[in-house]
Parts: C-alpha cells; sequence; structure tokens
C-alpha cells in the first residue's frame, strides 16, 4: 500500500478507509484544541541597570517590550525587531536568552521566548502601539505593571523562585 500524508503528517497503513478518516478528525481536533502562538519579550536594561516598561495604546498596565513571532522568524530576532518597534531601540548588547515560559490564553496556548538585553540605548516616539515608555527599578517596580512582567524581574533578581508559567 502507498502511505498517504497529512499535511507533512505521514498516515500509517490502515485496514480501512474509515480508520485513516478518523485520525485525519483526531489530527484535526487536536489542532483546533490546542493551538499555539509565539512570542519574544525583553527584558532590556539601561546602561544604569534600570528596566524599559511600555505602555500599549490597547490594553492597560506597564508590559515588558515584545510581541509575536512571524512564521519562520526566529525569536531572537522578533526581539530585536519589537525593541526597534516599539521604543526605537538604537545598540544594544547581545541578547542573553532567560527562558521559554508557557501562557494560557483563552483557548490558545501562547510560548513566550524571554530574553535580557543589556546597555540598551534607544530613541522612544510614541506610536500607533505604544504611547508611553518608563525606565523603573527592577526591584520597585511601578504601580500598573502587568503581572507576568513584576514575576519576570522578581525572578530576574533573585526574589521569587524561577516558574515556567508567564
Amino acid at each position: 500500500m502507498v502511505r498517504k500524508t497529512l499535511r507533512r503528517f505521514p498516515l500509517p497503513n490502515f485496514a480501512s478507509g474509515l480508520e485513516r478518516l478518523a485520525l485525519r478528525g483526531w489530527l484535526f481536533f487536536k489542532a483546533l484544541r490546542t493551538p499555539c502562538a509565539v512570542g519574544a519579550m525583553a527584558i532590556a536594561e539601561d546602561g544604569d541597570g534600570r528596566v524599559i516598561l511600555v505602555r500599549h495604546t490597547y490594553q492597560a498596565g506597564w508590559h515588558l517590550p515584545g510581541g509575536g513571532v512571524g512564521a519562520g522568524e526566529p525569536p531572537a530576532e522578533a526581539a530585536l525587531r519589537e525593541l526597534r518597534e516599539e521604543i526605537g531601540l538604537l545598540s544594544s548588547d547581545p541578547l542573553e536568552l532567560v527562558g521559554v515560559f508557557t501562557r494560557k490564553f483563552g483557548i490558545v496556548t501562547n510560548l513566550v521566548a524571554l530574553y535580557r538585553v543589556r546597555n540598551v540605548v534607544f530613541d522612544f516616539k510614541p506610536n500607533r502601539e505604544i504611547k508611553e515608555v518608563m525606565r523603573a527599578d527592577p526591584a520597585a517596580p511601578p504601580p500598573g505593571i502587568v503581572p507576568g512582567a513584576r514575576r519576570r524581574l522578581a525572578e530576574l533578581l533573585g526574589h521569587a523562585a524561577r516558574s515556567l508559567y508567564w
């Protein structure tokens, strides 16, 4: 018998077409049930060790800069692209991978690659996405910082145990 494929997933040879149809249905259901998006964020530090936080035009609170990873785009490149777009990154030291975290958002699971980047030099101009940027002491985050960013800063300073969840 000839092996058939379903979008690069090889299907084993089954005795009946009904079994092949059932497996295809299961794979389709699994894809709908566990969709996943990939994001890249950065703990960006200026030369004085302060972290750069952003306030979006479309959601409340102070966030770490970052965003979605494009199809085929390496997360590190996405993090640098987001820093250029959001804060006007001019230069920095190389990125250091902090870790990959899981965040559940509705029915979607997000994988967030978090990088640390030091000695960030930037020239921020408000734009459609980011209305405000602040430099903050990571040991004393501002009121209104979102919980995920607060946890990452606490972990960075050794004030909290490392979690795999955003």
